[in-house]
């Protein structure tokens, strides 16, 4: 019955209509005091408490392609993110977040499944998820939830097996395009914005107060580099497009929170917002994602929004990677979490930094891989690692057929732009063993099961960007 609806043409209509009453973009404030009580304020007891609720629903939002230090809360001076910098402080944000590739279906497979991408096989264009991974939309079905997928990435598509556990998982039907984004980017394709996702996502959470429900949100007007004149405050070069874009999609995600929170649902509900992966800027002479592992496409923004606000917020300095974010979530709603995960809850280091108290344990170390010869059908495996520890990064990789290895230590060189190889030697031995042995993983289920994919499919999937022979 939802499928249905949400590729009707009735609903189309519907959610055109709703557009033009939300176009005005006005950022949220959850601080003012006529709308506290749709966002009551919370404490820490309140974490502990959230796994003994019963009405406790999931928004997951993955804004395709944002890197976290864009974001005004991750230390960047342009206002690119005031409506995530204005919650963000009102609840959880990871400072030092990792994701598993720079490429969105190994990376989303990572995230999904809670472990690496040689653990899970996915690392080339025709890879498929497999059947025998749990998914966290089959724990949340199992569990008693509605679970709804709209995604606008192909890579991401049910095809390729992402559609696991999900009651609806669908491409929403693209609404008209608005005339000023239209002529802010007179190259924009024909499949829409993000606004007809969130329309869809908004018509899903207004017939379906009444149970608990699993939505994810894949947007993708980030990716595509979409924004309109209100927008566009910083300029016209390619970074400064990336720049206007986060600010479009910002009051995106305004327009998603203001009616979660209208229609009543922000109080019972936890928000995830997150990134596949980031953007390169020509830092190291090149420009986009899907090529290396460095920090400018692997640093990402996480955020959990509890059903409650808190003041102050709390922020999570420990490294951190989106392997953990699933693990994170079950364990704060009191579900079991499949077995034998690379992530791991991050709930103890929540606790501990809304408690004021230091980080307890040793720095994690976490991984990103990324096959480098993905996209090419004839070609073998060429994989590129990089082992996160800490402010510590190891990165190994093949070019021309030379084996390139390099550290970087973020606390002497924020933009990890100068190799400490040789000024840091058992640093730089002891992740050159952790690399070696991941390169030599196997993946949990066996070897993936590959598909065909036809000449059409390829086309839309390089319409976004990427190059496939």
């Amino acid at each position: 019955m939802l499928q249905r609806l949400l590729a009707s043409r009735g609903f189309l209509l519907l959610a055109t209509a709703a557009v033009a009453t939300l176009a005005v973009r006005a950022f949220v404030d959850f601080g003012e005091p006529e709308v506290e009580a749709l966002w009551p304020r919370g404490e820490v007891a309140d974490i502990e408490r959230l796994a003994d609720r019963d009405d406790v629903n999931v928004l997951f939002v993955l804004v395709d392609t944002l890197r976290s230090d864009r974001l005004g809360a991750y230390g960047y001076v342009r206002d690119t993110s005031p409506v995530l910098d204005r919650l963000g402080a009102r609840g959880v944000r990871f400072a030092r977040h990792v994701s598993q590739s720079s490429w969105t279906k190994a990376s989303m497979a990572s995230l999904w499944t809670g472990m690496y991408p040689a653990h899970t096989g996915v690392t080339r264009f025709d890879d498929i998820v497999p059947d025998e991974a749990q998914m966290p939309a089959e724990v949340f079905r199992d569990a008693g939830f509605r679970t709804v997928g709209l995604y606008r990435n192909g890579w991401v598509a049910p095809t390729f097996g992402f559609d696991q556990g999900f009651e609806v998982y669908t491409r929403p039907a693209p609404l008209p395009i608005p005339a000023e984004a239209r002529r802010e980017n007179p190259m924009i394709s024909a499949r829409g914005t993000d606004e007809g996702a969130v329309q869809a996502a908004i018509e899903f959470l207004r017939v379906n107060s009444g149970q608990r429900w699993f939505l994810y949100l894949h947007l993708m007007d980030l990716h595509e580099y979409t924004y309109d004149a209100e927008s566009a405050l910083f300029g016209s070069s390619y970074s400064d497009i990336y720049d206007n874009s986060i600010r479009w999609t910002d009051g995106t995600l305004d327009l998603l929170l203001r009616q979660l929170a209208e229609l009543g649902q922000l109080k019972n509900t936890l928000v995830v917002i997150g990134s596949d992966h980031g953007e390169a800027f020509r830092e190291r002479g090149f420009e986009g994602h899907a090529r290396y592992l460095y920090r400018e496409t692997t640093e990402v923004p996480l955020y959990l929004l509890f059903p409650f606000r808190l003041e102050p917020g709390v922020v999570v300095e420990t490294r951190t990677h989106n392997v953990d974010i699933w693990p994170t979530v079950f364990t704060l709603l009191g579900i079991e979490s499949p077995a034998n995960l690379d992530g791991r809850s991050r709930v103890q280091e929540i606790l501990a930094a809304a408690r004021g108290e230091p980080d307890a344990g040793p720095p994690t170390t976490g991984i990103a891989h990324l096959d480098q010869h993905w996209g090419q059908r004839d070609v073998g495996p060429n994989p590129t690692i990089a082992v996160i520890e800490d402010e510590l990064r190891y990165v190994l990789q093949h070019e021309r057929g030379r084996k390139i290895e390099q550290l970087y230590d973020a606390a002497v060189d924020s933009r990890e732009l100068e190799d400490v190889a040789e000024s840091q030697p058992e640093n730089f031995a002891r992740l050159r063993v952790i690399a070696e042995r991941h390169l030599e993983a196997r993946p949990a289920w066996g070897e993936p099961e590959v598909r065909e994919i036809d000449e059409l499919e390829l086309n839309q999937l390089r319409a976004l960007g990427y190059r496939i022979p």
